[in-house]
């Protein structure tokens, strides 16, 4: 594996699922006697990312039943 005229590499599938290595995953680089270590930063799930950022976006007041029919084309 090389790295390429940006500096950037590509992890492994099986190694980012091993790691759990997810699009927008956050992490970090440690260099500790001359080795470079990749660490997943821990912290809030993703998801929970991903809805704190969408809480109160709503435009519309409806219920879980009104926004099913929605979805299902009721």
């Amino acid at each position: 594996m090389k790295i390429g005229p940006k500096g950037q590499v590509t992890i492994p599938a099986k190694i980012r699922a091993a790691a759990g290595l997810l699009p927008h995953t956050e992490v970090e680089f440690r260099v500790t006697g001359g080795k470079v270590f990749l660490e997943k930063i821990s912290g809030q799930p993703r998801g929970r990312k991903v809805i704190a950022a969408m809480r109160g976006r709503a435009t519309r007041r409806m219920t879980t039943d009104q926004i099913m029919a929605l979805t299902r084309g009721e």
